[in-house]
């Protein structure tokens, strides 16, 4: 029986399925741990901070990933508002030019609309090109994007605002706009 495998069929059975999980872990952890120690790298096993890295002789601090902003765009401490969405924006153009959007107008890809999954009809939004700080106002007029990983659609209009023609993608700040707002906030 020997070769079948990582575990014996026999051991299979010898073990709960919590303690053989438990094994796969530490060697799952084994196996990552073994390109640092090749570099000199080595984690303290009672290390309080996780992102604790030593180097022999000195020691590495590696920044944990920022804490997600607080959500509704509310002014924080310092006095500048935090974005209603972050995320991909991707835009549409020629290829719908003159059809029917989901709020029953007709799509004008010059015009400064976008398409967000959940914001009301007529609502507008600020969207801020988080690569070159460009801002731009848009109306939601339509329903999308239909692309996992994306928080809007603009219109080709829209977009060229962003500087985002040849690129397709680009990551934006929204920010939802009350009625009398007509500008976007202003930028950290």
């Amino acid at each position: 029986m020997v070769g079948r495998g990582p575990l014996r069929p026999a051991c299979r059975g010898a073990l709960p399925g919590l303690a053989r999980h438990a094994v796969w872990v530490g060697l799952l952890w084994a196996l990552a741990a073994v390109p640092a120690l090749a570099q000199g790298l080595s984690a303290e096993a009672d290390a309080l901070a996780p992102h604790l890295l030593t180097v022999p002789g000195e020691a590495m601090l590696i920044d944990p990933p920022p804490p997600p902003p607080p959500p509704g765009g509310e002014a924080s401490s310092l006095g500048l508002v935090t974005a209603d969405e972050v995320g991909l924006a991707s835009w549409y153009g020629a290829q719908f030019h003159r059809r029917r959007t989901a709020s029953g107008e007709r799509f004008d890809m010059r015009a400064l609309t976008a398409a967000h999954p959940t914001l009301p009809f007529g609502s507008r939004v600020c969207v801020r090109s988080q690569a070159t700080g460009r801002t731009v106002v848009v109306r939601i007029n339509d329903r999308g994007p239909h692309v996992r990983n994306r928080v809007i659609d603009l219109s080709r209009g829209a977009a060229e605002a962003l500087g985002m023609i040849g690129l397709g993608l680009k990551p934006v700040e929204l920010f939802a706009l009350d009625e009398d707002e007509k500008d976007c906030p202003a930028a950290p």
